[in-house]
C-alpha cells in the first residue's frame, strides 16, 4: 500500500485499458476505460486498480486546465464547448481511515522519488473544502465537430497546459462535402512536437500502428496519411478512430528508455508497396 503525490506537476492520466477507484484525500473517483482523471500538483493519492490496466501519464510543469476558448470570462463552459460541466465527475466522499501504523508516502520533485513514511492513514481526513481536487472526464463524452470539409487537430482540443496541448480524436462522421477528402492533408508542424497516442487500432491516416502505438513527429518533418489512406478515405461516412494526441510547444526530447522500443522500420511504413 503506497500513496503517491506528485509535487512537481499536475497529470492527466488517460486510462486505456482498465477500471478502479482512484483514491485522494478528497474522496473517491471512480475510473473506467477511456477516462481522463486530471490530477492537480501535490495531492496525495492512490490508485486501487480492478485488475490490469494500461494508462497515458501526461506531466504538466503548469496547472492543467480547459481551453480559454471555451469558457466564458466567468469561467464557465460555454455552449459550444466540446463538452460541459455536467460531463466531470468529481470526489466521492468516503468514511476518514482512523489507522496507525507506518504509511509510506512517495513524492516527486525535481525528477527524483523520495519516499516519507507517514505514523497515520492519510485518509485520516474528516472532511475539506476548496475548489482543488481530481476529477475524471471520458473520452467518449467528448462531442467531436465535423466540417464540411476537413478541420485541422485543434479542433479537437481537450485540454491546455503551460506550452502544450491535449486533443482527443473521437469515433465521428467523416466530412459531408461531395468532394471532400477526410484524411489529413500533408503538413508539417511549426514549432510544435506532435506525439499520438492510438488507443484503437484503426486510425484514418496511418498504417503501420497498433492499439498501444505511441508517435512522435517533431518539428519541422512534413507527415501526412500514408500512401493510399486518402484515396481510401474518399465516400467514407464515418471513423471509429480513438487517439489521444499532445502538441508541445517546446522540443521534445527522447528518452533512452524510448529507444529501445523504438520501431526502426517505422519511417518505410509510408513506402509505396
Amino acid at each position: 500500500e503506497v500513496f503517491y503525490r506528485n509535487a512537481q506537476g499536475d497529470e492527466i492520466v488517460y486510462v486505456s485499458e482498465g477500471s478502479g477507484v482512484l483514491e485522494s484525500q478528497q474522496g473517491r473517483v471512480p475510473f473506467r476505460e477511456g477516462d481522463y482523471l486530471v490530477i492537480p500538483r501535490g495531492i496525495l493519492h492512490r490508485y486501487q486498480f480492478d485488475g490490469q490496466a494500461r494508462c497515458l501519464v501526461i506531466e504538466s510543469a503548469g496547472y492543467v486546465r480547459t481551453p480559454k476558448r471555451y469558457r466564458n470570462a466567468f469561467g464557465q463552459l460555454l455552449e459550444h464547448s466540446p463538452f460541459s460541466e455536467r460531463d466531470i465527475r468529481r470526489p466521492e466522499w468516503f468514511e476518514p481511515h482512523d489507522e496507525r501504523g507506518d504509511f509510506p508516502v512517495v513524492v516527486k520533485k525535481d525528477d527524483q522519488f523520495v519516499e516519507m513514511i507517514l505514523a497515520h492513514h492519510p485518509f485520516d481526513v474528516v472532511g475539506w473544502d476548496g475548489y482543488y481536487y481530481p476529477w475524471a472526464f471520458n473520452i467518449h463524452d467528448f462531442e467531436p465537430r465535423v466540417g464540411r470539409l476537413h478541420l485541422p487537430p485543434p479542433t479537437h482540443q481537450t485540454f491546455e497546459g503551460d506550452g502544450f496541448v491535449v486533443c482527443s480524436f473521437c469515433p465521428r462522421p467523416y466530412d459531408f462535402d461531395p468532394q471532400a477528402v477526410p484524411a489529413p492533408y500533408n503538413h508539417s508542424n511549426v514549432m510544435s512536437d506532435e506525439v499520438l497516442y492510438y488507443a484503437s487500432a484503426e486510425f484514418m491516416s496511418r498504417k503501420g500502428i497498433e492499439y498501444g502505438s505511441l508517435t512522435l513527429h517533431p518539428d519541422g518533418l512534413p507527415h501526412g496519411p500514408h500512401p493510399g489512406r486518402a484515396e481510401a478515405s474518399i465516400g467514407q461516412a464515418k471513423t471509429d478512430e480513438l487517439a489521444v494526441m499532445v502538441d508541445t510547444f517546446r522540443p521534445l526530447q527522447v528518452s533512452t528508455a524510448a529507444l529501445a522500443v523504438e520501431d526502426p522500420a517505422y519511417h518505410r511504413s509510408w513506402f509505396e508497396e
